[in-house]
């Protein structure tokens, strides 16, 4: 019994390392450059309060904006009049305790089918498009697509927040994918971090332009790899306790959604391990 039990201990052992070897060369060879931020030529502009074009900023101008909340949307003409009419008036306060402080709000339409580039249209007519800017891509990209392409059009803030759409109806099912899902970020990727998902990052101008010019993933996985492009850079971070409303209406599709996630985190792992991603090393950062 006993060396039937080894033989089959060393065919499991080669077979999983035979899958290993295979995983890893498919990732290789499936690996591509950074994907490319091909933009369309009305995705270079944004409309003014006068329906107007104007050319957008470059994240190489000099900052004139204290702060910048990106808001990449897909298909949320329902949900994001509640979290604009929120923030506006959170930041619109600010502003006046502290006429100093100036803030942008960019909103993305991740290639929407409905009405969400017309709604946030309104925010920009009634707060001024210095204020409220509005991008709308012709195709969807991802989460990590609308915000590195918006990375392109922040000339402005030295500190970029970025807001995605939260996870709601947190079934049985849902919360064991994603206890799995952490533990997968916790083994291949990213230590340190409780909630990478975490829908607010903020981030320092420098660090949002180092991090989100090396990203390779575009879908929800996105912020996974962002975090360990950080502690790669040793860019330090911090978990802050936010309030946190959840909103129904997520566009995460549980099974499928979390099943792409587990492939970007082995990929992104195996990518990285080697080679065929890179990342160099430069000073370190403030």
């Amino acid at each position: 019994m006993a060396p039937l039990l080894l033989q089959l201990a060393a065919l499991g052992a080669a077979l999983v390392a035979a899958a290993l070897i295979l995983i890893s060369f498919v990732a290789f060879i499936t690996a591509t450059e950074m994907p490319q931020l091909h933009r369309h030529e009305e995705e270079k502009f944004f409309l003014n309060v006068r329906g107007q074009r104007e050319a957008l900023p470059s994240i190489r101008d000099s900052p004139t904006k204290q702060l910048s909340v990106v808001v990449p949307s897909y298909n949320e003409e329902k949900r994001l009049p509640v979290m604009m009419d929120e923030a506006l008036g959170y930041l619109e306060d600010r502003q006046k305790q502290d006429p100093t402080f100036t803030y942008e709000v960019i909103i993305v339409d991740d290639g929407s089918k409905d009405q969400t580039s017309k709604v946030a249209f309104k925010y920009c007519q009634k707060y001024g498009s210095d204020k409220v800017r509005v991008i709308t891509l012709v195709k969807n990209r991802g989460k990590g697509g609308a915000i590195r392409m918006d990375q392109m059009a922040i000339a402005c803030g030295s500190r970029a927040h970025l807001e995605k759409e939260s996870i709601a109806q947190r079934s049985y099912f849902r919360t064991l994918l994603m206890y799995g899902f952490h533990f997968l970020v916790w083994f291949l990727c990213v230590k340190g971090i409780r909630d990478t998902q975490c829908g607010f990052k903020l981030l320092t101008r420098e660090a949002a332009s180092r991090t989100f010019s090396s990203l390779h993933i575009e879908r929800w996985a996105f912020d996974v790899e962002l975090l360990y492009i950080a502690q790669f850079f040793k860019i330090p971070i911090a978990e802050i306790a936010v309030n946190w409303t959840e909103i129904e209406g997520s566009k995460l599709v549980p099974f499928w959604s979390w099943l792409q996630m587990g492939k970007d985190l082995l990929f992104i792992r195996l990518r990285y391990l080697i080679g065929a991603w890179r990342l160099e090393q430069t000073r370190k950062m403030n």
